[in-house]
């Protein structure tokens, strides 16, 4: 039998025994097998003493956390298994320098998004819409900034783990400055968004959910990302905005401390109209809309001009929504009722051919 494979050309670290193969393959299997038992013993304990909380915050926890954990057991198994084979140690080194920076930024990773989600389930809770914004937006910006920074170190430490990026690492650092240089020349866009992105959690110009006027578009913003923006229009069009847009120049947010805004409806009429009916119209037909907040009614003359007077109607209401239907409530409602009541103060630029004949025969 042979007791140990040595050919010339292999580095001394490849020799070990072959007939250790067998113990060593019954060895990680016990292994194996105890790390599960730990693993199902340790969970099932947990999970009655999750059963007995009352918030859901830990059970995200537990349950996020179940196969990384699991994984991470059997790794620690095996690596205790290879300390004491050295067949076993030559496949298994190589392999735990990538496995183990994997599964702790695994674990990492699984927390941050359990914590994320049960903050998001509390939100649900709250009847403030104006605060689940501004939560919503910060928990949004920070995970995947803490899901950006575990990814990163995990593949970094997962690269120095071959010993050629290694060399590579080590050079650099010894050229610190001049890496740095040229990190930072190059890595300068994604640092301007990264700093906007936490800029815009800590300041809130805008958050989730808030409805703004960017460029043009009117809409929700619909997602808040390092480097861009959705606000989705009420068309379902998406607007991608860059983050340091938003920064840098000006745009609107009508919900920026609440919903409740006041809308105008204008009216262009003939010089010739009385104001008052129309005054005492609009207050009837809003205080019977159950739109209406109770805040806002008014009608005022804004502009005379020689051919015509403008009336601005202003109404408010709980919602932007609601004041949007209110507002189309009512030009459709004053437009019909001066159709109706007042034909004479609409403005015509017609030409009343038919009128004007009989008018022309009557004489």
């Amino acid at each position: 039998m042979l007791k140990q494979f040595n050919p010339v050309n292999w580095p001394e670290s490849w020799n070990f025994a072959w007939e250790e193969i067998p113990g060593a393959a019954i060895a990680l299997t016990i292994a194996i097998a105890a790390a599960y038992a730990i693993y199902r013993v340790v969970f099932g304990i947990l999970h009655r003493i999750t059963r007995s909380s009352e918030t859901t915050t830990d059970d995200l926890i537990i349950e996020g956390i179940r196969r990384p954990i699991k994984w991470s057991l059997i790794a620690i198994a095996v690596t205790i298994v290879a300390q004491n084979n050295d067949a076993l140690s030559f496949v298994w080194e190589p392999i735990a320098r990538f496995v183990r920076p994997a599964l702790l930024g695994w674990i990492i990773y699984t927390i941050v998004k359990a914590f994320t989600a049960a903050m998001e389930i509390k939100l649900e809770a709250s009847e403030d819409p104006v605060a689940v914004r501004s939560r919503r937006t910060r928990i949004s910006i920070f995970s995947r900034t803490a899901t950006f920074v575990i990814i990163f170190v995990t593949v970094g430490l997962m690269l120095f783990s071959i010993p050629a990026v290694k060399t590579i690492g080590t050079t650099l650092l010894a050229s610190a400055g001049l890496a740095a240089l040229a990190v930072g020349a190059a890595a300068q866009p994604a640092l301007k968004s990264l700093i906007g992105g936490l800029q815009i959690a800590f300041t809130e110009p805008l958050r989730i959910g808030d409805l703004v006027v960017i460029d043009g578009h009117t809409g929700r913003v619909e997602e808040i990302r390092m480097s861009f923006i959705t606000v989705r229009t009420w068309d379902e069009r998406a607007i991608i905005v860059p983050t340091t847009s938003v920064l840098d120049e000006s745009f609107e947010n009508w919900s920026r401390k609440s919903e409740m805004l006041t809308g105008p409806i204008m009216l262009h009429l003939d010089p010739a109209t009385q104001v008052q009916p129309i005054r005492t119209e609009l207050v009837r037909f809003v205080e019977g809309n159950p739109l209406w907040d109770g805040r806002t009614v008014q009608c005022l003359m804004t502009e005379a001009y020689p051919e015509s007077i403008e009336l601005r109607l202003a109404v408010s209401a709980r919602t932007i929504g609601d004041l949007w239907q209110l507002r189309c409530h009512i030009r459709e409602h004053m437009l019909e009722w001066l159709r109706v009541e007042m034909p004479d103060a609409l403005i015509r630029h017609r030409l009343e051919v038919e009128a004007a004949n009989q008018r022309a025969q009557g004489t």
